[in-house]
């Protein structure tokens, strides 16, 4: 992670739906936001499904921060987005913003490889195949060898075809829940740049 960014609470367990919400702080109200963020999302934690909030402070030159938001379905996101509690907080924070409150719903891939400041260049073509390749490259040869002996105790699961499909399953979910939410914050000054 970049200098820029704080960690308010990370998602363990990745979730399938995400909301990046960027909101721009009028000059010498950062701090009445940053207090404001505390306050919503220690609200927002007790809302079913959510888990966890990374809070990513502005580059230099910028005053817009950026929340991503994770909830486990869209429904439970919908909920928390429309609730009355949250339309009172951001009534009570929008004197202090420049643009209002912009929110986005991603799922799944897009996320990997979605700048987290609007701000930033998309990664480049050839670095999301670098940074896709060098995950899936060891994947490739680490959990055949790890489901071998499965194979080897459950002949049918061996058979090819049925081994190939719970091969690509296990690295697709690995990829997609595990690593590249990890990762691609991970090297994101390098991917962005």
């Amino acid at each position: 992670m970049g200098a820029g960014v704080k960690t308010a609470e990370t998602s363990r367990d990745p979730s399938a739906v995400t909301s990046v919400i960027r909101h721009t702080v009028g000059a010498g109200s950062e701090s009445r936001y940053e207090a404001w963020f505390r306050k919503i999302t220690a609200i927002a934690e007790t809302f079913p499904g959510h888990r966890g909030v990374d809070f990513i402070r502005p580059p230099t030159g910028s005053r817009t921060y950026t929340i991503v938001l994770h909830f486990d379905t869209n429904e439970h996101l919908e909920r928390w987005l429309s609730s009355d509690a949250r339309t009172q907080l951001i009534a009570e924070v929008k004197p202090y913003l420049e643009g209002g409150d912009q929110v986005e719903i991603r799922t799944g891939l897009e996320f990997w490889f979605t700048p987290s400041d609007s701000e930033q260049k998309h990664a480049k073509t050839y670095k999301q195949f670098l940074i896709t390749w060098s995950v899936i490259f060891p994947l490739t040869i680490f959990v055949p060898w790890v489901l071998h002996p499965l194979f080897q105790t459950v002949p049918f699961l061996g058979l090819p075809g049925v081994s190939n499909l719970l091969i690509s399953a296990m690295i697709v979910g690995l990829l997609t829940y595990v690593i590249m939410p990890r990762y691609t914050r991970m090297v994101a000054t390098w991917l962005y740049r």
